[in-house]
């Protein structure tokens, strides 16, 4: 009987385990730091595309903004950088961020680094995918407020004539339209949405210019 009592117990307690919702993100420096202006240094490129870099930082300032920071605008940044003798992504990464809060008052820098970008060539299939990370930092004291990374794949539908010679054909064929298209920069538009996402467990905080500031569902 104790040992049915022991098993039952054991049981439910695995039951519990794996019903408990996932780990909560620690909020604590964000929510101290309270940051109002966000600004996005040119990312850092794993990858051998030259358009992977400019594709996610341009198209980062939406989602930011839409959350309810101000973001520096990304062209006169570089600009900045540009003018003052920086133009490689990880030099401008390594600025200090004292030199950074000093040239442009802003309360956080967004580091972003593209994991992978392009199209991929598969059996019968052609993928673009585009996989990136991202930290954020506070440029008044240098702490970490928040990390994250996102992954988005379109493979534009699976191709199936029943013709193996043909299916090969148009996957090539699909290859070149999307190099050509640049798919991946609309990809990318994806992977930086999901990044930078609010209102979901590891997902940034609604910013202050947002109605929702304040009221962020994943801290309790």
């Amino acid at each position: 009987m104790k040992k049915l009592i022991a098993i039952s117990v054991l049981f439910g307690s695995l039951v519990l385990t794996a019903c408990s919702s996932p780990t909560s993100y620690d909020y604590s420096a964000f929510k101290e730091s309270k940051p109002r202006s966000i600004l996005v240094m040119m990312p850092t490129d794993m990858t051998n595309e030259v358009k992977a870099a400019p594709a996610v930082l341009a198209q980062s300032v939406t989602p930011l903004a839409e959350a309810g920071y101000y973001v520096f605008p990304v062209a006169l940044v570089n600009e900045t950088f540009k003018y003052n003798g920086l133009t490689q992504a990880q030099e401008i990464q390594n600025v200090k961020i004292a030199k950074l809060q000093e040239i442009f008052n802003a309360d956080a820098g967004l580091y972003l680094n593209v994991k992978e970008y392009g199209v991929n060539y598969q059996v019968f299939n052609s993928v673009t995918k585009v996989a990136v990370e991202g930290k954020l930092i506070d440029l008044r004291n240098g702490k970490t407020l928040w990390e994250g990374e996102a992954e988005v794949q379109d493979d534009g539908g699976r191709v199936s004539t029943g013709n193996p010679l043909v299916d090969l054909l148009a996957v090539a064929v699909k290859q070149v339209a999307n190099q050509v298209a640049d798919n991946g920069y609309n990809v990318a538009g994806l992977a930086d949405a999901k990044l930078l996402q609010v209102g979901v467990n590891k997902g940034l905080l609604y910013g202050p210019y947002h109605p929702h500031y304040g009221k962020d569902p994943q801290i309790k």
